[in-house]
């Protein structure tokens, strides 16, 4: 049978399908490498998009808990207007004090709001209070000092939703209250009545002698269901009363407290000369409120202040309308609490992105070297370099996009109340990254085909031109930049060269390095090549010009092991600065003191104190504040001080034992006279005494003293001006506070001991007071971030030496397989490969520490550890002597673990290759 020939298709016929299309060919042909590359990149993806969402997340409730932990006179907005006037008639007057129309106002109030600040129906109110508090005349209520309690009258709406009723019932305005009318009902709160002595029923008249009185007949008395909240907190005496004092010398003290007002009542002040004043409060609402709420915000506030939004407000309340708020305020603290960490994250943002970039370069670099030879294959054939970069550009995509589209899917549901656009942006990125990463390489490399076989190591494949010139400018360019960070500082937030410092640092390193680095390894391997044995020698030769020790292999290493250096010096500075400040407040590891530290301790209190369990050592101090200094003629006022006196070998020891202030016991001992104390005193009292003797006139007595020594800081007072004395010496000797030492204090004990020495006795613990630094969720939320990054960086710095020990793995298993057959054992080859991969794993351990190093100093003068560690209590005592500084078990231990690493995978491999015959390695005509 003739078999006929096939004909070819004509011109406007299709061309036949390829049976086997090239992307489910690779596919099917190496799973498990698209299966691991489709990991990387959705690991990578997942962090580049969770790390912009955890930003906004932590931002997001720092600001709500910012705004809602803030006192409610700072938070809280406040309209208020003078009252009615006595140019109008009294109807009208009375008119505008009603509930109907100072509800009509409070909704033009919430429409002038607008933007994102809303108000919290539950928590804002509006009413009428007298602007001058009214004495009460009746002699039954208590009188400290001889002076009347002052009662402020409130008619304030939402009386029965806020409060429950504990005795009596609510007071009512019965029949149409007016400015004539001379009886009213009032309520007060469970407090008010436990302090006053005030009960259902009873009867109080406030006004002057001068002046019309006002009979107040109480009703009821409410327990608020909220204290804490707006509508309770922003008058002090509304929920409970205060003291206050009257002006002059000496002050007189007297009650300060509130009436609650039927809201259709308010009439009826204006017949007193409490001067009313309407008011409408509002609180604002955090639950909607984001970081990026901030300028507008604070636009709204400022308008509403002083602007377009004030004048909105007199034109429809009163032309006398003012607004008062300190909410931008609270805003302004927020804002420099996040610029103070903002920079700090944004490092681990740039050094770990930089690394996940490299990392996936790197792979795409490993699968290019494995498929060197069918690529070189392809272009000898003629393969066009557009054509097998596309095959491999839709070989790549179809792993690549999906893994970063899943990982931004588990950043959405793992992070929420955060925005999606940027996390979109960073997965796109890193989707971007890994699709072009095999084929650029692949490009780069077979621009020109290539010879089969070829070396591929230092000694032969020497940089050439191009690649020195674009090394040298990298080089200049990371030079430049760095030096313009160190002369202009830190401070400016302009761009993003401060957190990129890590990045140009490692850049420098690693171009620096990878030059250098084959230099002192071939001059070491002259020497050994005299020695007995092949392994010494040859390990140093084959470091010296092994392919593995590439820039990206490095700069991956480098930018890992500095971020997590730089990292946990910020973490360790972070937990040194609360650690000091805990030590500041409380002086030792706990403290008992009677009221304000001034209160005398009862009798057997140390005592008492020494039989707590975990108790070391007790040492009784008697501390004086406002502590006078003699003027000695100066215009200036003298600095404020505060008096410790106590024994001096104890306080001495104490000192020396918390390190914070040591001096010797004898600078408190008497010295040539007897009769003069001398004194350890902080700078500022030293120079504003100076030298010579000076007396002192105190409290616990009169004494002559000179300083015997200068200390900045002291256990006993956290104040930075002190001055220390011997406490036997004194005329009144009465301790007043135990600083009290021990490792493992039993809080509740000591708690306990306390409340059985009576009097009004303070514990302070200071583990609790290192814990209360962390209350903030935008320090909380920074911390956990720059955790999961040395984490991440880590993760990343293994992932990196893997892949540079891989992408050379078949070339080593070939030499041991060679050597084999010279007569090399296999205890040999294991050295063999160790000592190769040390030089490189040391090179890199050594750098990443030098980098982390070098971009501590640089941005050190730049991150502000106080405001990082401790915007959460601004009440404590100031802690600056607390900077960045190289944390050397943060530097230490990432590089130890690249070594320990290297020496592990590489001694795997030569047990892995121990186990494999040399006949499969060594195949005839193989190049390897």
């Amino acid at each position: 049978m003739t078999r006929q020939p096939a004909s070819r298709p004509g011109a406007g016929s299709r061309r036949p399908r390829p049976v086997a299309p090239w992307v489910r060919t690779r596919l099917r042909t190496a799973p498990g490498t698209a299966a691991a590359f489709g990991v990387l990149v959705l690991l990578t993806a997942f962090l580049a998009a969770a790390f912009p969402r955890a930003v906004d997340a932590y931002e997001n409730r720092g600001l709500r808990h910012t705004v809602t932990d803030a006192p409610t006179t700072r938070s809280v907005l406040e309209v208020t207007t003078p009252g009615p006037g006595l140019t109008g008639s009294e109807e009208a007057r009375e008119a505008s004090l009603r509930s109907g129309a100072l509800a009509e106002a409070y909704e033009k109030v919430l429409d002038a709001l607008g933007g994102p600040l809303r108000a919290v129906p539950g928590e804002s109110s509006y009413g009428v209070q007298t602007g001058v508090p009214l004495p009460a005349l009746d002699t039954w209520l208590p009188r400290p000092d001889a002076v009347p309690p002052h009662m402020t009258l409130v008619a304030q709406n939402g009386l029965a939703e806020h409060s429950a009723v504990t005795d009596g019932r609510l007071p009512r305005a019965g029949g149409d209250v007016t400015s004539r009318t001379t009886e009213v009902e009032a309520a007060v709160t469970t407090r008010t009545a436990k302090t006053l002595g005030i009960e259902t029923g009873s009867v109080i008249h406030v006004g002057g002698a001068n002046g019309p009185a006002l009979t107040v007949r109480v009703t009821g008395i409410v327990e608020p269901r909220s204290p804490q909240g707006s509508y309770w907190s922003f008058n002090e005496v509304l929920g409970a009363p205060g003291l206050g004092a009257t002006p002059g010398s000496p002050p007189s003290v007297y009650w300060r407290a509130a009436l609650l007002l039927a809201p259709d009542a308010a009439p009826a002040l204006l017949g007193t000369l409490g001067a009313p004043q309407p008011y409408w409060r509002v609180a604002p609402e955090t639950a909607r409120l984001t970081a990026q709420d901030v300028p507008e915000l604070t636009e709204r506030l400022a308008a509403l202040e002083d602007g377009p939004g004030l004048i909105r407000l007199k034109d429809t309340i009163d032309e006398n309308a003012d607004v008062t708020t300190d909410l931008d305020g609270v805003l302004g603290d927020f804002e420099a609490m996040r610029s103070a960490i903002s920079p700090v994250v944004a490092v681990a943002a740039f050094g770990i992105g930089s690394v996940a970039v490299v990392v996936v370069a790197m792979a795409g670099g490993l699968f290019a070297a494995r498929r060197r030879a069918e690529l070189a294959l392809l272009r000898s054939r003629g393969g066009s370099l557009a054509g097998i970069g596309g095959r491999l550009l839709a070989e790549t995509a179809v792993v690549a996009v999906p893994a970063a589209a899943l990982g931004l899917a588990l950043a959405v549901l793992a992070v929420d109340d955060a925005r999606t656009g940027y996390a979109v942006a960073a997965a796109a990125a890193v989707a971007a990254v890994a699709c072009a990463a095999l084929p650029v390489r692949a490009v780069v490399g077979h621009r020109v085909p290539l010879a089969h076989g070829g070396r591929d190591d230092l000694t032969l494949a020497r940089p050439g031109r191009r690649r020195t010139v674009a090394e040298l400018t990298l080089l200049v360019l990371a030079v430049g930049a760095v030096t313009a960070l160190r002369r202009r500082g830190t401070s400016d937030a302009g761009d993003h060269l401060t957190s990129a410092a890590p990045v140009l640092v490692a850049l420098i390193a690693a171009l620096v390095l990878v030059r250098l680095y084959p230099l002192p390894l071939r001059w070491a391997a002259r020497p050994a090549a005299r020695l007995r044995g092949a392994v010494g020698y040859l390990s140093l030769a084959r470091a010296g010009r092994s392919s593995a020790v590439g820039a990206l292999p490095l700069l991956a290493l480098l930018l890992a092991l500095a971020t997590a250096g730089f990292g946990g010096s910020v973490l360790a500075g972070v937990d040194d600065a609360r650690a000091r400040a805990a030590l500041l407040a409380t002086g030792a590891d706990a403290r008992v003191s009677g009221e304000g530290d001034s209160v005398a301790l009862p009798p057997g209190a140390e005592r008492a104190v020494r039989a707590v369990p975990g108790v070391r050592s007790v040492t009784a101090v008697q501390i004086e504040h406002a502590l006078t200094l003699p003027a000695a003629g100066r215009q200036a006022d003298a600095p404020a001080v505060s008096l410790v006196a106590a024994d001096p070998d104890a306080y001495a020891s104490l000192a020396r034992g918390l390190d914070l202030g040591e001096f010797p016991a004898a600078a408190l001992r008497p010295g040539a006279d007897p009769q003069v104390l001398r004194a350890v005193a902080s700078p500022g009292v030293a120079a504003w005494l100076g030298s010579g003797r000076h007396r002192i006139d105190a409290v616990a007595g009169t004494f002559t003293v000179e300083i015997a020594a200068v200390r900045e800081r002291t256990p006993a007072v956290a104040s930075k001006e002190f001055l220390v004395v011997d406490g036997s010496r004194l005329e009144s000797r009465a301790p007043s506070a135990l600083l009290v030492t021990g490792g493992q204090v039993d809080g509740e004990a000591l708690r306990a001991a306390a409340r059985e020495l009576g009097g009004d006795l303070t514990v302070r613990l200071r583990a609790e007071a290192r814990a209360g630094f962390t209350d903030s969720p935008l320090q909380a939320g920074a911390e956990r971030i720059y955790t999961a990054a040395i984490g991440a960086g880590a993760g990343y710095a293994v992932l990196a030496l893997m892949l540079s020990l891989l992408q050379s793995a078949p070339e080593r298993t070939t030499l041991l397989a060679r050597l084999r057959t010279m007569g090399l054992t296999t205890r040999q080859g294991r050295t063999l490969l160790g000592l190769e991969a040390l030089p490189p794993a040391l090179l890199a351990a050594a750098g990443g520490a030098l980098v982390g190093w070098a971009t501590i100093g640089l941005l050190a003068p730049g991150v502000d550890l106080v405001r990082l560690a401790l915007a959460a209590a601004p009440g404590v005592a100031p802690v600056d002597d607390v900077s960045l500084r190289a944390d050397a078990w943060s530097l230490a231990l990432p590089a130890t673990a690249v070594v320990l690493l290297a020496a592990a995978v590489a001694g795997v491999q030569a047990w892995w290759a121990g186990r494999r015959g040399s006949v499969k390695e060594l195949r005839a005509g193989d190049m390897r």
